[in-house]
């Protein structure tokens, strides 16, 4: 699979970027929900059965693809606006209510969005119905974009958990957020792409990400906004979109998300913690190779590289059937994984020799 590396300022800015190859869009089965629209308020609610109760009106969603309207009644009760006062500047973002108990509700959205605010600021949410609370940073991992707020406000509707790795390229897809300010937006679009290696945020502290790339429009402000698929279940964390430069920084239909699977295991350690971790190879890569593939530059002691038995100088060549262009698509391939897991790669030693190892990846604290 071949594997097109952007890189993504922060603020969702982007130099002109050369596409190479092209994502297919192919037609898959939508499966359907049941669902009970109530017929006073329009709220949507959820039915195990199919039966609804008095005053509640039976609704399929997903039977012909997504129902844009029913998804955003859904939805819309579960994503948040955010505002941040700092002394480096105001900026809004969005997210979506991930738990939420008797007290307080935990809200998920990009790092990049709250931490101008985490040494001095104000942060505030906007719920759906207008109503507006200070809020918390619980934690910050900025290795992933992503970070967890809270709010004291508590039994607020939880958005539907989906599962990012069943996505194929043309499913159907709906973003929520609060592009330029204007809360309660909502696009849709499919998916474009998946496993797109994209870079967010400075040389000194970048964030690397697994993308689901969209053409459903996300502008300033999406980010942290959730990208949901045809049953109204998040699937995506909005946040970054690629532009033709910094005098055209709309949308142009290249979103990035990161995928909901890797943003719950975050979200989990950083609502139990306060931190979280990331997985490491420990291996440090060689910027400067310009050969296909990632060349080792250095290795970490102990770490599970060099207990495998990789070599300084050889390259890799593909990691769990992804090939690896560069350094980059590595890093991003392995940070798709979480602590402990294993990964198969092939590895080509500095004498041609092509070898197959199966690692198991060591943890290492995630940067706030």
């Amino acid at each position: 699979m071949k594997s097109t590396l952007f890189k993504v300022l922060t603020g969702f800015i982007i130099g002109a970027t050369a596409v190479g190859g092209y994502a297919i869009a192919v037609p898959s089965n939508v499966p359907v929900v049941k669902a009970c629209v109530d017929n006073k308020t329009k709220a949507l609610y959820t039915s195990s059965n199919g039966s609804c109760a008095k005053g509640r009106s039976a609704i399929d969603i997903g039977a012909t693809g997504a129902n844009v309207k029913s998804i955003a009644q859904l939805v819309s009760p579960s994503v948040v606006s955010i505002e941040i006062t700092s002394l480096a500047g105001d900026g809004t973002g969005s997210g979506s209510i991930y738990r939420s108990n008797a007290t307080t509700s935990y809200i998920i959205t990009n790092n990049h969005v709250v931490e101008s605010a985490a040494s001095g600021g104000t942060i505030s949410v906007e719920l759906n119905n207008g109503d507006v609370y200070p809020a918390v940073i619980i934690g910050r991992n900025s290795d992933y974009d992503l970070a967890v707020i809270s709010i004291k406000k508590g039994n607020l509707p939880e958005i539907p958990k989906g599962d990012s790795s069943s996505l194929a390229i043309g499913d159907a897809v709906i973003a929520f957020g609060s592009p330029l300010g204007l809360s309660g937006t909502v696009t849709s679009g499919i998916v474009s792409a998946l496993n797109r290696p994209v870079t967010t945020g400075s040389t000194s502290v970048e964030s690397y990400m697994d993308a689901i790339q969209t053409d459903a429009a996300i502008n300033p402000g999406n980010s942290g906004g959730p990208l949901v698929d045809a049953q109204g279940r998040i699937v995506g964390v909005n946040s970054a979109i690629a532009t033709l430069g910094a005098t055209t920084t709309g949308s142009i239909g290249l979103g990035f998300s990161i995928p909901i699977n890797q943003a719950t295991r975050i979200a989990e350690e950083l609502i139990a913690t306060g931190k979280s971790t990331k997985p490491i190879l420990g291996v440090s890569f060689d910027p400067s190779y310009t050969g296909v593939g990632a060349k080792v530059y250095l290795l970490s002691s102990g770490k599970a590289a060099e207990k495998a038995g990789i070599t300084v100088g050889s390259v890799v060549k593909t990691i769990d059937g992804f090939k690896i262009n560069d350094a980059i698509s590595a890093i991003v391939r392995i940070r798709s994984h979480a602590p402990g897991d294993q990964v198969v790669m092939v590895v080509e030693s500095s004498s041609g020799v092509s070898k197959t190892y199966t690692i198991t990846l060591d943890s290492a604290p995630a940067l706030p």
